[in-house]
């Protein structure tokens, strides 16, 4: 958490704080420091930041997560990377990393920072910090000049989540009451740079007005999708969270259903082309999703397995776990073809002036909401023509019609008002019980093709066995989801 400071701000004696913790002696280092960003600040505007330090090298912190419930808005929470290689030049891992942002644009410094830190450790009993306090005086250089001058106070822990929130407020407390500033999460470089380095993102999608054209919906249908794309690329590359790949893959999804349900008002040699790049994107994000799902889910049931078979499962679920390590290459592989920046520089351009015709130029409220009604026909047909037990691939294009229709309610809701938000939602609920039914049908199959024998053959049966009951549970519940989607009134929104 960082706190503003004033010239005359002395840091209070910290000791006996937090109850087990000791103080260190405060020690003081000289920092130099250089950010680098595209000539129109894309990182900045994305909460992204890349720097290098004198004696320190490379270091990328990501945007901040959102913040969660409960959780101060002042409290940074960031991943930070680091990197080897030279001053003058941003490494390629680096680069890698940014590259959705930066695309053809050049990497150029954007801030020069001199700062005097003045820090001091608190530890716990076995000399462990448990967090540190830091002291900046920071002065931002133009050449040999002094630009600016500004000083602010972080408070950083080094315990996990829960812990940390409780070392960091009576910290937070002490230093208030010596007079520090109120909590600001405002970066060092963004305050450096000036109020060109807090404006919105190259892409953010904006409220729409009752009276809004059909193209400003579109836009803005565009924009949100295209934003969620871009701001989770960076976390897909490093792999570390599974909801990175889901929420970009989810993206895909949602420009591909906005390209189909806006068909009409779009010029199609420009649609089509594109439709057909997301498809690509999308096909090697969903391979490494479903994977990771079918990763989880068979970790949920080995758990219920009696504890001699735990190795075993163990062993089975490995297999699984390279497959996955290999469809991740692939991915990073298509992040970083030029196939991919050009997709990315046609959705950012979509984004800001999508494709659409003039016709585009009408009220959404008179034009849109019937965009919605086809895919729902569609969806209600093949409901009617089901059979009395419906097969799982009949099952799953139920799902995949639900879904299209649920995509397309949320386009047109920002006109088409509640009832069409009260449709998606029903929509989804048909959607998860059916993805709950395929995802047990993709675990029979994969656990029916791995060739395995002796104990791990018995215990890929016992994951069977339990898939099967699952998904007949799902089977049992589809109809009632079904039956209240089907009761939803449309005429208030879809004509």
């Amino acid at each position: 958490m960082k706190l503003g400071a004033g010239p005359a701000f002395h840091l209070p004696d910290l000791t006996g704080v937090v109850s087990g913790v000791a103080v260190t002696a405060p020690e003081t280092i000289h920092l130099d420091t250089v950010y680098y960003d595209t000539p129109d600040l894309r990182l900045a505007r994305w909460g992204v930041s890349l720097r290098h330090r004198a004696g320190e090298g490379w270091t990328l912190k990501l945007s901040a997560p959102p913040s969660s419930p409960g959780k101060p808005t002042a409290v940074l929470e960031r991943d930070e990377l680091n990197f080897e290689g030279g001053a003058r030049k941003p490494p390629r891992g680096a680069l890698e990393m940014v590259r959705a942002y930066v695309r053809r644009a050049e990497l150029v410094p954007v801030a020069r920072l001199s700062t005097v830190r003045r820090r001091l450790r608190l530890v716990d009993s076995t000399g462990t910090a448990v967090a540190e306090v830091v002291d900046d005086e920071v002065s931002v250089r133009d050449g040999r000049r002094v630009a600016a001058r500004f000083r602010e106070i972080e408070v950083e822990s080094k315990l996990a989540e829960q812990d940390g929130e409780d070392v960091i407020a009576p910290v937070v407390a002490r230093l208030r009451g010596a007079g520090a500033g109120a909590p600001d999460p405002t970066p060092k470089h963004i305050r450096a740079i000036g109020p060109r380095a807090q404006e919105p993102p190259e892409v953010a999608a904006e409220p729409t007005a009752s009276d809004a054209s059909a193209h400003d919906v579109i836009r803005a249908a565009f924009a949100d999708a295209v934003a969620s794309l871009l701001r989770h690329d960076p976390l897909v590359r490093t792999g570390g969270d599974p909801e990175a790949v889901h929420q970009a893959r989810v993206a895909t999804r949602k420009l591909r259903s906005h390209l189909r349900t806006f068909a009409p008002l779009l010029r199609q040699e420009a649609s089509e082309p594109l439709r057909s790049e997301l498809g690509w994107l999308a096909m090697g994000l969903g391979a490494v999703r479903d994977r990771e799902v079918l990763l989880e889910r068979l970790r949920s049931r080995a758990d219920s397995l009696p504890a001699s078979d735990s190795r075993s499962a163990t062993a089975l679920l490995r297999t699984l776990e390279l497959e996955i390590e290999a469809l991740r290459m692939t991915v990073r592989a298509d992040l970083d073809s030029q196939r991919y920046i050009d997709l990315l520089e046609t959705l950012v351009e979509a984004a800001h002036n999508p494709p659409t015709i003039a016709d585009a130029g009408q009220p959404a409220s008179a034009v849109l909401p019937g965009f919605a009604s086809t895919p729902w026909k569609r969806l209600r047909s093949a409901v009617k023509q089901l059979p009395e037990s419906p097969s799982d691939a009949e099952l799953h294009r139920i799902r995949i019609l639900a879904k299209r229709a649920r995509y397309a309610a949320e386009a047109v809701a920002p006109v088409a008002g509640a009832g069409a938000d009260a449709f998606a939602r029903a929509a989804a609920k048909l959607q998860t019980v059916l993805g709950e039914h395929q995802d047990s049908v993709t675990a029979q199959a994969w656990l029916r093709a791995t060739r395995v024998t002796g104990r791990r053959a018995f215990v890929a049966g016992e994951l069977i066995a339990l898939e099967r009951i699952a998904a007949e549970e799902s089977r049992s519940r589809w109809p009632r989801a079904w039956s209240s989607l089907d009761r939803k009134p449309l005429r208030s929104w879809m004509p």
